[in-house]
């Protein structure tokens, strides 16, 4: 039972961690947005409108992984074992 709790415990802090992290890019992107566009956009050789584009694309894709692989887990130990 201890390992049930020290798991639930793990995904919790797991899905801390990520959310706030996930917070914190889209700050950054949304704040500076024009500033990190146009670096990436002259590292990468790509327009500025896919650079932004591919933003918003990393943003959604890790949003799902952190609720699949640390949300979800988290409430199942929580709420239903």
């Amino acid at each position: 039972m201890e390992s049930l709790l020290v798991l639930e415990s793990f995904f919790g802090w797991c899905a801390v961690i990520n959310v706030g992290l996930l917070l914190l890019t889209l700050f950054i992107i949304v704040v500076f947005r024009d500033a990190i566009s146009h670096l990436h956009a002259q590292i990468f050789k790509i327009p500025k409108e896919e650079v932004v584009r591919a933003y918003y694309h990393y943003i959604a894709l890790y949003k799902i992984i952190v609720i699949v692989f640390n949300v979800v887990p988290y409430f199942v130990l929580k709420y239903f074992i």
